[in-house]
C-alpha cells in the first residue's frame, strides 16, 4: 500500500543514496534536500515545490511530478525512466547531462532552460513550453512536440527527424543548423508562405 504524505515541508534533509518506492506526496515542499544518487521508484508528487534540491546521479523510475515547481534544482547525471511531468515547471535548473528514457512531459515548462545535447527522443512533449530554451545538439527524433511553444528556441545541431510538429507555430522557430526530415521541411516551407509543388 502506498504511503501518503500531505502538506509537509522538508528542509535540509540528507537523503543521498536513499531508496524510496511507492510514496505519494501532495502539497509538500522540499528545500535544500539532497537526493543525490537516490533511487525513486513509482513515487508521485502532486502540487509540490522543490527549491535547491539535488538529484545528482539519482535514478527516477516511473516517477510522476505533476503540477509542481522545481527551482534551482540540479539533475546532473540523473536518469529519468518513464517519468510523468505533466504541467510541471522548471526554473533555473541544471538539467545536463541528463539521461531520459521515455515518459510523458506534456504541458511541462522548460522555458529558458539549457538542454544542450540532452536526449529527448521519443518523449511526449505535447503543448510543452520550450520558449527560449537551448536545445543545441539535442536528440528530438520521434518526440511528440505537437502544439509545443518553440519561439526563440536554439536548435543548432538538433535532430528533429520524425518529431511531431503539428500545431507548432513554425513561423517563430529558427531551424538554422537543425536536421529535419522531408515532411517537416514541407511543413516549415508552408508555414512561411511557400507553395510546395
Amino acid at each position: 500500500m502506498e504511503d501518503l504524505v500531505q502538506d509537509t515541508t522538508f528542509r535540509g534533509r540528507d537523503w543521498a543514496l536513499e531508496e524510496v518506492a511507492g510514496v505519494r506526496y501532495e502539497d509538500c515542499a522540499f528545500h535544500d534536500v539532497d537526493w543525490s544518487e537516490a533511487h525513486l521508484v513509482g513515487c508521485v508528487f502532486t502540487n509540490c515545490t522543490f527549491g535547491n534540491v539535488r538529484f545528482n546521479a539519482a535514478v527516477l523510475e516511473r516517477v510522476a511530478i505533476m503540477q509542481s515547481t522545481l527551482q534551482r534544482c540540479s539533475f546532473f547525471d540523473a536518469t529519468l525512466t518513464d517519468c510523468k511531468l505533466t504541467g510541471t515547471q522548471f526554473v533555473d535548473c541544471g538539467l545536463r547531462p541528463l539521461k531520459i528514457a521515455g515518459g510523458d512531459w506534456g504541458f511541462v515548462s522548460l522555458r529558458g532552460q539549457n538542454l544542450t545535447g540532452v536526449g529527448l527522443g521519443g518523449l511526449r512533449l505535447r503543448e510543452a513550453d520550450l520558449m527560449g530554451a537551448d536545445l543545441s545538439r539535442a536528440d528530438l527524433r520521434d518526440a511528440d512536440l505537437s502544439s509545443a511553444r518553440l519561439t526563440d528556441v536554439v536548435l543548432k545541431g538538433a535532430d528533429l527527424r520524425g518529431a511531431d510538429l503539428d500545431g507548432v507555430e513554425l513561423r517563430g522557430v529558427d531551424l538554422t543548423g537543425a536536421t529535419i526530415d522531408l515532411e517537416q521541411a514541407v511543413q516549415f516551407a508552408t508555414a512561411h508562405g511557400a507553395t510546395v509543388a
